[in-house]
């Protein structure tokens, strides 16, 4: 397959596993259009993509960039070290985190980001950050990540945490007075309100467990000839 494109090798390489483009970009950590505009040949996977690729398919990243090797051979054949597929959750959209359920609830094909998975977790998901009522510990963009298989009962006093509340989600400090009572409270001192209520209405999604900040992300732009 050296006369094909990097594009078309992909997009044989999918077909022959019976992937949709979606079902692909989820393994390769990408958004769905992504995928599309690599079976175009608009741009070229990142490293992190390949790797993931290669794993999936069952051969190695030089084969999917230039057509050479044994498409047959798996990684592990031609490699003394055994290939480890990353593992990604899904970044949801706070639309989507206000009438979450739990994670099988989630359409993930509408899903069009996806980030590293810590090894701990299991059905975590990330959330990216909108607003100031949290600063200046979790700014605007960053992206939080979210545990719903904690228990409310187990968080305590300080922990941040995700409520929905009707079709609406936030995340805010939990704070629990000596006598039991909790609300929620914005890390900024600014922000109005700076105490929201915890009633009926409310109901508890997960804890921030961590939280990636991007100091500088550049779009991949394809090189003009």
């Amino acid at each position: 397959m050296e006369n094909q494109t990097i594009g078309q090798r992909i997009r044989a390489l999918r077909r022959s596993k019976k992937l949709t483009q979606v079902q692909l970009a989820k393994i390769a950590g990408v958004s769905s259009p992504a995928v599309t505009e690599w079976e175009k040949d608009s741009y070229q996977p990142k490293a992190a993509s390949l790797e993931a690729m290669a794993n999936e398919f069952g051969v190695t990243t030089e084969y999917i960039l230039t057509g050479r090797g044994n498409p047959n051979a798996t990684k592990k054949e031609q490699s003394n070290v055994a290939p480890v597929a990353p593992r990604m959750a899904p970044v949801l959209s706070w639309v989507q985190a206000g009438v979450f359920t739990n994670v099988q609830s989630v359409d993930m094909s509408q899903v069009e980001e996806w980030l590293p998975l810590p090894e701990e977790c299991t059905n975590c998901f990330y959330l990216k950050v909108q607003g100031i009522s949290n600063n200046p510990d979790f700014l605007e963009g960053d992206y939080i990540l979210v545990d719903p298989d904690v228990y409310y009962s187990d968080v305590q006093s300080g922990d941040m945490i995700v409520v929905r509340k009707l079709e609406d989600a936030t995340f805010k400090k939990l704070v629990i007075e000596t006598d039991g009572s909790r609300y929620l409270q914005a890390l900024n001192p600014e922000f109005k309100p700076n105490i929201i209520p915890l009633d009926e209405d409310c109901h508890f999604v997960g804890q921030v467990v961590d939280c990636i900040r991007y100091t500088y992300r550049a779009k991949r732009r394809t090189r003009m000839n």
